[in-house]
């Protein structure tokens, strides 16, 4: 008999450590496009001079990749205040009484549906190579790649709003005035549509839902804020 050969499976690669970039990454972006179009829409539909709605755009590129990038640093850093802190609270609970910090990472591990020998077993040999990190991991669930990065959110978050924001702006500064609404909102909406795909793919997410989701909320966001232009350009004028 000749044996079958089995298929070598390839290995699954899970992406949920792109979170934190990516999560900056899409948001930066999205709020570039979606921000800038709805902008420079908003002041086209108040009847505003080419020049005008290009320094419009460009005024707003500017703060809002500053703005993001504050915005990310100040926040995420938060994040990373608490998790020091209870990192620091945990070193200190291992000091003062290791064993019963010990047994309660075995008691983690039982209700993770460890019999209470092996789950004891694991709980020292675990924390034999590092108490703290044992504990930060299954205890307080700060896996290090998860770990909350200000510098990496803030300038993830500048340079892909950054990038967002330059198409809208390009679309509608190089566009004849007769046309350039309707082009900054078709580049605006294929923007969108290509980062909502880009970002599922990166994810390993749904990609349709994800790129529907994007362009259905930006088109209600350029649609209310072209209204707004329009009705204060006509109560100015």
């Amino acid at each position: 008999m000749v044996a079958r050969r089995g298929i070598a499976r390839q290995p699954q690669v899970h992406l949920s450590h792109r979170s934190n970039w990516l999560r900056a990454a899409v948001l930066g972006a999205n709020d570039g496009i979606v921000s800038t179009a709805s902008l420079v829409l908003g002041v086209a539909a108040a009847g505003a001079s080419s020049r005008a709605i290009v320094t419009a755009g460009i005024a707003g590129l500017a703060a809002g990749a500053l703005s993001m990038a504050a915005g990310e640093y100040v926040s995420v850093s938060s994040q990373r205040d608490s998790e020091e802190a209870d990192l620091r609270l945990e070193e200190r609970e291992l000091a003062g009484d290791p064993r019963g910090e010990l047994r309660e990472l075995s008691t983690i591990y039982e209700h993770r549906g460890l019999p209470p020998e092996l789950a004891e077993q694991v709980a020292v040999q675990l924390s034999s190579g590092g108490a703290l990190a044992a504990h930060a991991r299954d205890e307080l669930g700060l896996d290090e790649q998860r770990r909350a990065r200000p510098l990496q959110a803030a300038w993830t978050s500048a340079l892909a709003f950054s990038a967002g924001a330059a198409l809208p702006l390009l679309a509608i500064g190089v566009t004849p005035a007769s046309a350039r609404a309707a082009v900054c909102v078709v580049v605006t909406l294929v923007a969108l549509a290509l980062l909502g795909d880009t970002g599922a793919r990166l994810g390993g997410a749904p990609r349709l839902r994800a790129t529907l989701r994007s362009l259905a909320w930006g088109a209600v966001a350029m649609a209310v804020t072209a209204g707004i232009g329009a009705l204060v350009g006509t109560t100015a004028s």
